[in-house]
């Protein structure tokens, strides 16, 4: 049996010890992976179902002017809104597809008020199956934009939390933008004037 020295402890508790935080830092990078691309698989999932109502509102619009001709404004905030989103899609920016959601989401509250003074409108078979499609739509849109900010956070936890935020400095991960909609946009009552 060899015997080892003082030295050759160390040296073994030294390579243990090295071991140990390589493997740390694998296992907090690899996790740090998994969680960014969660997060941009996410964003991918709300565009395309951001990219499916924006692709509805020509529709809806072409269907509403035969009835709501003088609504011109709502007509323009749907084209501002379809605008400001092909602008964050190619660009990837959460904060104006945020932006271009609460442009979309004044106009289409507009369109509701609208609709209530046109029964015929409301009772218009497209007008009904488009209105139907956008509430599937919208209801979708909530589903993939709470999975992105709960993903979002996990990452953003990751990134500043000790000691995962030491691996994630490392590796330049950086926290994610939440997709937000303001409070103030969700409850404000629609201004509509004849």
């Amino acid at each position: 049996m060899i015997l080892l020295g003082i030295g050759g402890y160390v040296g073994i508790v030294a390579a243990v010890i090295v071991i140990v935080i390589i493997g740390f830092i694998i296992k907090v990078y690899n996790i740090l992976v998994d969680l960014r691309n969660k997060v941009r698989n996410s964003w991918s999932q709300i565009d395309v179902q951001l990219k499916r109502r924006f692709d509805m509102i020509p529709n809806l619009v072409e269907t509403v002017k035969g009835y709501a001709k003088h609504e011109q404004s709502i007509f323009g905030a749907f084209a501002e809104a379809r605008q400001l989103y092909q602008r964050a899609s190619d660009n990837h920016d959460v904060g104006l597809s945020a932006q271009a959601e609460k442009t979309l989401g004044g106009a289409l509250s507009r369109l509701m008020v609208v609709q209530e003074q046109y029964p015929e409108l409301k009772a218009n078979s497209n007008f009904q199956e488009l209105m139907s499609q956008l509430s599937d739509t919208e209801d979708k849109i909530s589903f993939t934009r709470q999975f992105y900010n709960d993903t979002a956070m996990k990452l953003n936890n990751k990134v500043e939390m000790f000691p995962s935020n030491i691996v994630a400095g490392m590796f330049n991960f950086e926290k994610v933008e939440y997709f937000e909609i303001t409070i103030s946009a969700q409850k404000e009552a629609p201004k509509v004037s004849f």
